[in-house]
């Protein structure tokens, strides 16, 4: 069901949904005269995981704008709607997807499951000089690893290294806030104000350009 649809102050719309549906109930949400093209879309993904994350970010495409939207990708991955009317980006995780849409400018958004795992992996994507707040480690990993997950789906370049090319400037955390990163994969050494909010199954991050 849909938990959040909002109007952010860089001009976005964001939405999020919490995927408790099956795939049958999910189907039933579209429009009648959506449904069975939306079900043929479907019917050769053979995960019913990977079934639920396609019809829950589309029937939320959809409640967000009010009509019907085709999701294509680049040669990248990175998703975009077929008639080019809005910037779009996509996130989901366990029980969440998310949706940040933008007419005018390139968005970045994740969403992440509250999970002790992001402490294995650390080491891979955050610097040593990157500040780690000892007393919530595994939100503010999450929110760096997020945070950088937003930025690179913002920024249309290859070769993106998390922990050489994105650099979250020291924080924080609290319930919710802005975080500033620097990006040193492109000559114009950008720096991005990041949104996060934690909440207490996930973490959430968007930017926009």
């Amino acid at each position: 069901m849909q938990i959040r649809r909002e109007h952010i102050d860089s001009g976005g719309l964001l939405g999020i949904w919490k995927m408790d549906e099956s795939r049958e109930e999910l189907l039933m949400l579209f429009p009648e005269h959506l449904r069975s093209k939306t079900a043929e879309s479907v019917k050769d993904i053979r995960s019913e995981r990977r079934t639920i994350e396609w019809l829950s970010i589309r029937i939320l495409l959809f409640m967000l704008l009010d009509e019907e939207k085709t999701i294509l990708n680049r040669a990248d991955g990175k998703p975009y709607l077929e008639d080019e009317s809005c910037h779009i980006s996509i996130s989901h995780t366990k029980d969440y997807a998310a949706v940040l849409l933008h007419e005018t400018h390139p968005v970045g958004i994740d969403i992440e499951f509250l999970s002790e795992r992001v402490k294995k992996v650390a080491g891979k994507f955050i610097a040593d000089e990157e500040y780690i707040d000892p007393s919530q480690k595994t939100v503010h990993q999450l929110l760096h690893w997020s945070a950088k997950e937003s930025l690179f789906k913002l920024m249309e370049e290859d070769g993106i290294h998390f922990k050489r090319h994105l650099h979250i400037h020291p924080f924080t955390p609290e319930s919710e806030g802005i975080m500033t990163a620097t990006e040193t994969k492109t000559e114009k050494n950008r720096t991005f104000n990041i949104h996060y909010e934690v909440h207490p199954d996930y973490v959430l991050t968007w930017v926009t350009a």
